[in-house]
């Protein structure tokens, strides 16, 4: 077999052989090989666009492992405005899901993960809204500093910067700023103030990445004028794994978890392609490297280390790796000889790791536990291991933040365990673990990030590592490590985490929003978490002076690290409606502690902790509710549940395999979460027994489902057409159709104000079509739009009703909006609430 066909993807394979993100890279020797292959391609791509999936992992795949090309994927936002098919995680918690499962998706496909500031706040309708939003010249520095920061010879935008208002705003806003950033990345009077990192960087030219779907149709596609189109067959098969591009691309894709984004691989030719738009244009438009030079003599004085690696690579011995080392070394210690900063930096980072693969030099960090808190002792467990007949030798570990050498000058021989311990003490002044673009309070449009050089990276930023540094060959190479936790899982087997930062101590209100409908006090549970061993103090309840308290503090003694205790504070609401924020605070030797620890845990991704302040939101709200017994059959993902319990109702969660007529025999009203008829599928069964539940005088209540995949067909017992139709301004005027239904007006009045303070979107997915057995309650529109009157939909069937609606009530009942909780009642109690037959309600 010729070597050029022992080409694989080395990340992809790693990715499928563990689980777990932290866990120790093993590679075997076809992909080490592929590595050594990679390390004399110094060429780059920087593919744009605006949210996680937006990215084409097909290209993304081709470029880095067929081309190996550096490939970067720049998601101008961390997708915190989508909805959740996995869980309830909404805004900021679903963005930090979604830039793990971005990070994943790379580890599959060979790309690198980049971001800018801009906060993902939901659907816009235009580039225009989403410049209004987002800071315009903070999102253009952003992509400025990337082009400077990555310095690609090319430029792949997976959007038409001409096509305002005919995709999602963001969709173009990044086609637009990425073309505008264009020549500004080279001109050194644009973000002076980058330029202490950075240098000025123009790239060589500048595409769009453009497919039938952008024309309407394949038909359309076919018979357009293709002359100013790059083609590129992107349907590789690499017979070393046993898989085609397409195939690896669809696994990178299936990492969008959250978004239900599993794709099936495709075999076969394919093509790919790209309009020109910016730079040198294409003589041969099958090369977009043409007159780049991508082999090592573009750096200065690195032409033999081009041909030292071409060397290593045509003798690479498949059943003896180590065999390559002596060169490999060799490389490593040219490129420290060199001037140049980029790529130098960049392949001395890949070499080093081709180096411990070669020779299975296993080095690891091991915390004792997996929190610690700031200045306290971490006892590490070290293990080093060179699986070779090279020898090598330990010099000494260096730990980070601390910047501590311990010398070790320990022989490390062919497969001979080397382990020793090391107590690391940590700064009092190190950071908590944390995503940090959510350290600081940002607006509906940006995250803060003031440090420049934080802007852009993927992923938390952790400090606390070792570095190993190993004499090979007479060369000392340093080896960084970040400090792991590991432990044994009886079924999973060996499980790894990283090691978390964490304050002393945490709190949290149980409830985020709570209710109050009348005077009366109620109980309050706040959770309280030791973040070390033998912690002590007090926490109090902090809310405004017309709220009273009871008691002011409750003491607190936690004996060890990881122990919980729930606490209770009664709460006395105003005489008056009033909306306030609550604070959880533990009081330890007058210093406060006010954060709430939330952990984010799939299998799919690394365990991520988020730091929130430990708030929630108190209202006291004049809201009247029956006593109906509500059954609740989850969809997507969503709080609605919860908020249901606030409202008084008793809620039962049904599960669509378990509906049968007896089963809903008790209930009142049957609720569908949102998306219920997109990813439940056991629902297409049944419907009959549902729609036979209103037609006996039970109400049913459909949330929002998308028009794609709905299941069943008839989702309503009469004609009912979901569209994409949706109003994105959340202050939008909303009209009211039927102002005397009863669903207006009982038990609640409903007026204007409970449109007032919804959060991110009115609704979304309305149905544009549907029977005149519906009565519309509803209309709104966002601005220079038409009026959408299918926000709302009422319709009587048999004794009871259905109703559907595209309101957003997944997001304005956990954001604690107050109209958002009035509506819904009505919706709930409307059979009690109809005296007179729903014919004469109509408008």
């Amino acid at each position: 077999m010729q070597k050029k066909h022992l080409q694989t993807i080395a990340v992809f394979l790693f990715c499928f052989q563990i689980t777990i993100a932290q866990q120790h890279q093993k590679p075997n020797a076809v992909e080490i090989y592929n590595q050594i292959q990679k390390l004399n391609f110094l060429g780059s791509v920087l593919y744009i666009a605006a949210h996680p999936d937006d990215e084409n992992t097909r290209l993304i795949s081709y470029l880095s492992n067929e081309t190996k090309a550096r490939t970067g994927y720049l998601s101008l936002t961390r997708g915190d405005g989508g909805q959740n098919l996995i869980g309830p995680q909404l805004r900021e918690l679903l963005g930090v899901i979604r830039t793990q499962e971005l990070i994943e998706a790379r580890k599959i496909d060979g790309g690198e993960q980049f971001f800018s500031r801009a906060n993902d706040f939901g659907y816009s309708k235009n580039p225009t809204e989403t410049l209004e939003i987002w800071d315009k010249q903070k999102v253009l520095s952003d992509i400025v500093w990337a082009i400077r920061k990555f310095q690609p010879d090319v430029i792949i935008n997976r959007f038409d910067h001409r096509s305002a208002g005919t995709t999602h705003g963001h969709h173009t806003a990044s086609a637009m700023l990425s073309v505008e950033s264009f020549d500004l990345a080279n001109n050194p009077a644009i973000f002076p103030e980058q330029l202490k990192s950075v240098q000025p960087w123009q790239t060589k030219r500048q595409f769009f990445n453009t497919s039938w779907w952008f024309y309407g149709s394949k038909e359309k596609f076919d018979a357009a004028d293709k002359s100013n189109l790059s083609e590129m067959q992107i349907g590789t098969y690499f017979p070393s794994i046993g898989k085609s591009n397409q195939e690896i691309a669809a696994l990178s894709r299936s990492r969008h978890q959250s978004q239900g984004f599993g794709s099936t691989g495709s075999r076969g030719e394919e093509t790919e392609y790209l309009e020109f738009i910016n730079g040198e244009a294409l003589k041969n438009k099958s090369s977009l490297f043409e007159g780049i030079d991508t082999s090592w003599n573009r750096v200065k004085g690195g032409k033999p280390i081009g041909e030292l690696v071409a060397t290593i690579a045509s003798e690479f011995d498949h059943t003896n790796p180590s065999a390559s080392i002596p060169n490999l070394v060799k490389a490593y210690t040219m490129m420290q000889a060199l001037d140049e900063k980029h790529w130098v930096t960049l392949k001395s980072t890949a070499i080093k790791e081709i180096i411990a693969a070669c020779s299975g030099l296993y080095l690891e960090a091991v915390a004792q536990n997996q929190e610690a808190t700031p200045g306290s002792i971490v006892k590490l467990k070290l293990e080093a291991i060179n699986r070779s007949a090279i020898p090598m030798q330990l010099i000494s570990i260096t730990t980070l933040p601390e910047q501590k050498n311990t010398p070790q000058n320990l022989p490390l021989n062919n497969n001979i365990l080397k382990n020793s311990t090391l107590d690391v003490q940590l700064p009092t002044t190190i950071d908590y673990t944390q995503p940090y673009w959510l350290k600081e309070k940002g607006t509906i449009g940006m995250y803060a990030v003031e440090e420049q050089k934080n802007i852009g990276i993927p992923d938390i930023i952790r400090v606390a590592k070792v570095i190993f540094n190993i004499q090979i060959n007479g060369v000392e190479i340093p080896f960084e490590r970040t400090a792991i936790y590991k432990y044994n899982d009886d079924v999973k087997g060996e499980m790894y985490n990283y090691l978390d930062i964490v304050p002393e101590i945490t709190t949290g209100i149980l409830d985020k929003v709570s209710l109050f409908k009348d005077n009366k006090n109620k109980t309050v549970a706040v959770k309280i978490k030791a973040g070390k061993d033998a912690v002590k103090g007090n926490i109090q309840l902090e809310l405004p002076n017309n709220w009273v308290v009871s008691p002011k503090l409750i003491p607190f003694n936690l004996e060890k690290k990881g122990i919980e205790q729930i606490v209770y504070f009664e709460v006395t609401p105003p005489n008056q409606p009033d909306e306030a924020v609550a604070k959880s605070v533990a009081i330890i030797d007058n210093i406060r502690y006010d954060k709430d620890q939330i952990i984010i845990d799939y299998n799919h991704i690394t365990k991520q902790q988020v730091l929130k302040p430990a708030e929630a939101k108190f209202i006291k709200l004049n809201l009247k509710t029956n006593e109906e017994k509500i059954g609740y059959i989850m969809g997507a993902g969503d709080e609605v549940p919860e908020s249901l319990t606030q409202m008084g109702y008793k809620v039962t969660l049904l599960k669509a395999e378990e509906i049968t007529p007896e089963k809903l025999a008790s209930l009142d009203v049957v609720i569908t979460g949102v998306r219920a008829y997109n990813t439940v599928h056991a629902l297409a069964n049944k419907q009959s027994i549902l729609l036979e539940f209103v037609k006996e005088g039970k109400t049913m209540l459909v949330q929002y489902n998308t028009p794609d995949d709905i299941v069943p067909v008839n989702i309503a017992p009469f004609s009912l057409k979901i569209s994409r139709d949706r109003v994105t301004e959340e202050n939008a005027e909303v009209r009211f159709l039927a102002p005397d239904h009863p669903i207006m007006n009982s038990p609640n009045k409903i007026t204007s104000k409970d449109f007032e303070g919804w959060k991110q979107e009115q609704g979304l997915y309305y149905p544009k079509e549907f029977d005149k057995a519906f009565t519309p309650i509803l209309s709104s529109n966002d601005k220079g739009e038409t009026p959408k009157d299918g926000a709302l939909l009422v319709a009587p069937y048999g004794k009871g009703y259905y109703i559907y609606t595209g309101l957003s009530f997944f997001r304005e009942l956990p954001e604690g909006v107050p109209g958002a909780f009035r509506l819904l009642s009505n919706m709930i109690s409307l059979k009690s609430a109809v005296t007179i037959p729903a014919e004469k309600i109509k408008p």
